[in-house]
């Protein structure tokens, strides 16, 4: 599905991306995790096409992304962790706006957003306009909005942000949903207890570079047993209780 040959990315002389090399194979649930600024969101920028300048080789369905980039969009879907919506148009209006582009029939996309909104837990709203939305009820939209035109992969960067408890459950069986149709799922996320529970492959990266590359009982020890202690043990955050003393001598009378 995916191949990537020493990606770099640099932002005048800061260097976030430092040569990744990645594999991806159709199916997959694709846990991608690293510290605030280790490059997560920027790799996804650039696999969905977002961001065009960077070094190194990329291939999405055997196709070049730096030349085949439209063909490579039709196939894909984005959720992004800070979206914006047409706050004046209500859900239907916008997801068929987004289906329209992908070029989806009328028929076939009424009731593809019959269906989603359904599942969401939103058709009830689906005729108001979002600019009374809160952040929750937003984040569904963009989740449906990402998947509109059934992708054969989804990139999803922190996707659960603001979403209650049983939507987060809905979105996890629809992941799982989609990996068990053959599709394949890229997962941005700080919230390890879910990363680690449908994660079929976790990659994390710090500091431009690739850490770890494994599935969690590949990547796991007896000192990391959970993800949240594997993620601080490889980013270096092994200091904890050090730091809690910090914090707490700032509040010393």
């Amino acid at each position: 599905m995916i191949t990537i040959r020493g990606l770099k990315k640099s932002y005048s002389s800061n260097e976030v991306l430092k040569g990744i090399d990645i594999d991806i194979t159709p199916g997959q649930i694709i846990g991608y995790i690293g510290p605030n600024g280790a490059g997560k969101s920027t790799t996804v920028k650039i696999l969905c096409g977002i961001i065009t300048e960077y070094e190194g080789d990329i291939k999405v369905f055997d196709m070049d992304l730096r030349t085949q980039s439209l063909e490579i969009k039709k196939r894909i879907g984005y959720v992004p962790e800070n979206g914006a919506l047409y706050d004046l148009l209500t859900p239907r209006e916008y997801l068929s706006f987004i289906g329209t582009i992908y070029g989806i029939s009328k028929d076939k996309l009424d009731t593809r957003i019959n269906h989603l909104l359904s599942f969401f837990g939103m058709d009830k709203n689906s005729d108001q306009r979002m600019d009374t939305f809160s952040k929750g009820m937003k984040q569904k939209i963009l989740i449906m909005a990402g998947i509109i035109n059934n992708p054969d992969i989804l990139f999803l960067d922190e996707p659960l942000s603001g979403l209650d408890a049983n939507s987060v459950i809905l979105v996890k069986e629809m992941l799982i949903s989609m990996a068990s149709e053959g599709k394949t799922i890229f997962f941005c996320s700080h919230l390890m207890d879910v990363v680690e529970k449908i994660s079929d492959r976790i990659i994390l990266i710090n500091d431009g570079k690739v850490l770890a590359d494994g599935t969690f009982d590949e990547l796991k020890t007896e000192k990391s047993a959970t993800l949240e202690k594997l993620f601080a043990n490889l980013t270096g955050n092994k200091d904890s209780e050090f730091k809690s003393e910090v914090f707490n001598k700032a509040f010393e009378e």
